[in-house]
């Protein structure tokens, strides 16, 4: 990027850097120890960008993202995972295949990407791993956050990218939803009663991610105005809906 000139760097990271924190919300100073390789991986990646910026005019933003759910609104896009990467997609595309009973007869973790424990086991139901963490309802606990809050916070940094600086925020509501919420405002959104599996907990998933997004609103004048959980499952359904094939030949929605 330097060697062709690119002026600003606006770098996809995630709040899996930071591990499981002893105390929530999650600040940017909160210390990172990333569990799993995600994690690590992109805290890796952080951390070269940071030694890249001592020597560099370059204008960096680093964006922790938390959960993203939703779909673009207006029906022009949404998430389609390649074939090989579905069973281990987001928690919204595990819920939404059992809905619609594609899900593959599968042993394997859905989420991992963002350490949320569900695991596909039938055509028709979905299996939540782990009921006895320490939250109120035994799920874990994380902070959903819709794509296109996700859009804004990109512009915003965009905007304020000052070069040779490097500006670090999160990316989330400051709300944290179980595990079980999640699947009931999926069953609502939808008008499928999904069936759930409740199996054993699985390794490197922490119980309870939320962010403390004031750093951002503060310095980017960015919160999040879209997210509403029942509502960015509806929105995402409806594309799932009449994109069956992904961004094959979409279908006409009936309603």
């Amino acid at each position: 990027m330097a060697a062709n000139d690119v002026k600003t760097l606006i770098y996809s990271s995630t709040c899996a850097t930071y591990g499981e924190p002893e105390k929530m919300p999650i600040t940017e100073v909160t210390p990172q120890e990333p569990i799993n390789p995600y994690g690590k991986a992109k805290k890796m990646a952080e951390d070269i960008i940071l030694d890249f910026s001592k020597n560099s005019d370059m204008a960096i933003m680093i964006l922790r993202y938390f959960n993203v759910i939703g779909s673009d609104p207006d029906g022009r896009l949404g998430e389609a995972p390649r074939p090989e990467l579905r069973e281990h997609g987001r928690i919204s595309g595990a819920c939404f295949d059992a809905a619609r009973g594609i899900t593959p007869g599968l042993k394997h973790p859905v989420g991992l990407v963002l350490a949320v424990d569900f695991l596909v086991e039938n055509l028709d139901s979905l299996g939540v791993k782990g009921t006895d963490y320490k939250t109120h309802d035994g799920t874990c606990i994380r902070d959903y956050i819709d794509v296109t809050d996700l859009v804004d916070a990109h512009v915003k940094a965009l905007e304020k990218a000052t070069p040779a600086k490097v500006g670090i925020y999160n990316v989330g509501t400051g709300k944290g939803r179980s595990v079980k919420d999640f699947v009931k405002a999926c069953k609502k959104a939808t008008g499928v009663d999904i069936k759930v599996e409740y199996l054993p907990r699985r390794p490197g998933d922490y119980a309870e991610v939320y962010s403390d997004p004031s750093k951002i609103y503060r310095e980017l004048n960015w919160t999040a105005q879209y997210t509403d959980l029942q509502k960015s499952l509806q929105t995402a359904w409806r594309w799932q809906k009449s994109h069956q094939n992904g961004y094959g030949s979409p279908l006409v929605m009936a309603s």
